[in-house]
């Protein structure tokens, strides 16, 4: 299983909110930090707004931050929010053709296993992300620096 982009961004957009509790934080600088789009970034930031994991501030001297405690964050949640809707085979599609849908149980034991994976991501919260906070902290700065 793949996560998409969107996730991926999403889980480094919250890691660098955690690593800057004591200010707001800009799309520009972690898409500058992160060496990716900033209008990715625009709509990962929407989302995760959207979903309650961030605040967001409008106007000079704006940014956004955190809306819960890194602790409370669970990783499962976060995966199910943004990945929307598992549908892995044609069956799950609109416009499905496959032959065996009727009587195959393959949605089945695809669904028992992205729930198994979003439950081991639920033991783990953000909070969990940041335990390295000074490491995580000077490699973003190095990397931001190339």
């Amino acid at each position: 299983m793949e996560l998409t982009f969107f996730t991926d961004y999403s889980l480094r957009t919250l890691i660098y909110l955690g690593l800057h509790r004591d200010r707001l934080c800009s799309i520009a600088e972690i898409a500058d930090t992160y060496k990716i789009s900033r209008n990715h970034l625009m709509k990962v930031v929407n989302g995760l707004a959207r979903a309650g994991f961030i605040k967001t501030y409008r106007g000079r001297g704006g940014g956004m931050s955190l809306a819960r405690e890194p602790e409370t964050v669970r990783l499962g949640a976060l995966v199910r929010s943004t990945e929307g809707p598992f549908r892995p085979v044609e069956c799950y599609r609109t416009g499905n053709r496959c032959a065996i849908t009727a009587a195959c149980v393959l949605p089945e034991i695809l669904n028992a296993a992205f729930e198994n994976f979003a439950a081991t991501l639920d033991r783990f919260t953000l909070e969990d992300l940041l335990k390295h906070s000074g490491r995580l902290s000077r490699q973003l700065a190095a990397h931001a620096a190339n």
